[in-house]
């Protein structure tokens, strides 16, 4: 009997003991840290070499240049071309404001292209040829695993190269 009133006295120590330890931190859950970005806090600056001046590129999350995912913004003055290419992975674009025009193959004919307005999406598989042009200015969001990467069908199209053929955008007038 007597161990049993022992243990009856010690019983709340015992529960308040518990419900006071110290609890252990929750596990922070493995990957990226979570990104939020508002379109007043977006950072423009001028496009990679891969694309012709005159676009304008934000990184939203990741690296595009990294392995891993990636989001980025490409704001497009009217006109602009992007010359046939394809990529080493799967290209996911949606169409955030203006009128995006796209199509698929090897030689830019702007006759074929499909009119994507803003909320369209185009899922680009890898090593698919495609082309676009925007109609007005045009604001893509492009997202997928880097590294991100352009591949020109036609390596004159390559403004990264230095080629002094590549295709111009729309109004503007052919170097020299």
């Amino acid at each position: 009997m007597r161990k049993f009133l022992t243990i009856l006295a010690f019983m709340p120590a015992l529960l308040l003991a518990q419900t006071a330890a110290p609890k252990k931190a929750a596990a922070k859950p493995e990957g990226p840290a979570a990104v939020i970005v508002t379109p007043d806090k977006i950072q423009w600056g001028p496009a990679p070499p891969m694309l012709q001046p005159g676009a304008q590129f934000a990184v939203l999350s990741g690296d595009p240049g990294k392995a891993g995912p990636f989001i980025i913004r490409l704001k497009l003055p009217d006109g602009y071309k992007i010359m046939p290419h394809w990529h080493p992975t799967t290209e996911n674009v949606t169409v955030i404001s203006g009128e995006f025009h796209a199509a698929m193959g090897d030689k830019f004919d702007e006759n074929s292209m499909t009119t994507l307005p803003a909320g369209s999406v185009a899922v680009m598989p890898v090593h698919h040829n495609h082309y676009a042009m925007a109609k007005g200015e045009t604001v893509v969001q492009v997202h997928g695993t880097g590294p991100f990467k352009l591949v020109y069908v036609n390596p004159a199209d390559d403004p990264s190269k230095g080629q002094s053929n590549a295709a111009p955008k729309k109004g503007a007038a052919p170097k020299k």
